[in-house]
């Protein structure tokens, strides 16, 4: 990872995480602001490794900021999932190409199974006493979630596309 990148995704992440912690709910759902920055480091990067490394500095601001009781763990390990997931879109399917509506998808698929992978762990595994209640979690939590992050995640997309033209300039 380059100089520039790693200093351009510590500022993301660094932003992402005071967000993450202080953003109120909209209509009792959090968007994932971190998670919205996670994606724009990877945009940034575009190599596997730092893909790795990003995912899992995230997870542990994550584990540090989240509210949900047990949810540590499953920070880690959801924004590993997703970090790999939209690598994987960014690279293979979109050929490290980037507009609207690519930015739109990668970024919906990625909140959504984010969200999925942190109830799945947090509910199945550290409170179980909730399994009933996760595919309500899903419904009214993590599409909602996934809705604010999409638009959240295109703004930020189009801000990185003016802000490299300028810093071309």
């Amino acid at each position: 990872m380059k100089t520039k990148e790693m200093v351009m995704s510590a500022v993301l992440l660094a932003l992402g995480t005071v967000l993450h912690y202080i953003t109120p709910p909209i209509f009792g759902v959090t968007p994932d602001m971190l998670l919205a920055m996670m994606f724009l480091a990877i945009f940034i990067c575009k190599k596997f490794s730092s893909t790795i490394i990003i995912s899992l500095v995230a997870g542990v601001l994550a584990m540090m900021t989240t509210k949900f009781p047990g949810g540590q763990i499953p920070s880690i390990l959801d924004k590993l999932a997703a970090g790999i997931i939209v690598y994987a879109i960014y690279r293979f399917i979109f050929k490290f190409e980037l507009n609207t509506v690519k930015s739109a998808i990668i970024n919906f698929v990625g909140t959504l199974l984010s969200g999925f992978v942190f109830l799945a762990f947090a509910v199945f595994i550290f409170t179980p006493s909730m399994s009933s209640q996760f595919l309500t979690l899903v419904a009214t939590v993590v599409l909602p979630a996934s809705l604010m992050n999409t638009v959240l995640g295109v703004l930020l997309a189009k801000s990185l596309k003016v802000s490299r033209k300028l810093s071309r300039a």
